[in-house]
């Protein structure tokens, strides 16, 4: 299940991309696949190590390009050991939400994007993420869990405050806000109950199956109740006058 629209990044052969804060590796995956030469970028060592085994595997079924290229690195969202300009393309999907110094953060990933290079962040949306709040202390109290909830705007502003372009706003994952309000008011560990179990296995038939009453019922829910809003930006590119 990808936040990110890949068609709209443009990624392909020979494309750099960095995923900063890849979790299990759903859009470096997806890199991967569309030929470029991926970083998937974690601090967690036990997530890198599957994500690294399904690169292998992935590479083993013939499903990246030849000249593809992928690799993981564990270390922190605050200091990439990256030198500037380092990528065509850096992805950023759900990780800022959890970052307590999420300003130093952004700061790292537009240092590390080429002028002329494409940035994508993603965060839970502030009405779904806010009603899950409401409803329970736990999902969002606990060790890595959410710091904050954002605004769309109040992010924007933060990342065009550091000389980006804004170029695009979407919402996706409509579909999924009511499984974590379920979640919510039941208990977000219980996974058990019967609410939540059903719609889960609703969720995972409808990625399996990808019918159409879904697809058009999400894409119609999205723009109201979408999980998640995805922010697209562009590097400008610095043309100095001739001396």
């Amino acid at each position: 299940m990808l936040t990110v629209d890949f068609n709209r990044l443009g990624v392909g052969p020979g494309v750099r991309v960095i995923d900063v804060g890849c979790g299990a590796g759903r859009h470096a995956f997806e890199a991967y696949r569309r030929g470029a030469e991926v970083i998937a970028f974690d601090q967690d060592a036990n997530e890198l190590s599957g994500v690294a085994t399904m690169f292998d595997a992935m590479a083993a079924a013939g499903e990246a390009p030849a000249g593809a290229t992928a690799e993981t690195m564990c270390g922190d969202a605050l200091a990439l050991p990256y030198p500037d300009h380092a990528f065509d393309c850096v992805i950023a999907s759900e990780i800022l939400e959890h970052v307590p110094a999420d300003d130093a953060a952004i700061t790292e990933l537009v240092r590390v994007l080429e002028p002329g290079g494409q940035l994508v962040v993603t965060v839970p949306r502030w009405l779904p993420e806010r009603v899950c709040w409401a409803l329970s202390t736990e999902y969002h109290s606990n060790e890595g869990g959410h710091v904050r909830i954002y605004k769309a705007d109040e992010l924007r502003d933060k990342i065009t405050g550091r000389g980006m372009r804004f170029t695009h706003r979407n919402h996706v994952h409509a579909l999924h806000a009511p499984y974590w309000w379920i979640k919510c008011a039941v208990g977000v560990r219980n996974d058990d109950h019967v609410l939540a179990r059903a719609y889960h296995q609703l969720l995972v038939w409808d990625m399996m199956r990808r019918p159409l009453l879904t697809r058009v019922a999400e894409k119609a829910l999205d723009p109201l109740i979408g999980k998640s809003v995805a922010l697209y930006f562009t590097k400008p590119v610095v043309h100095r006058a001739a001396v």
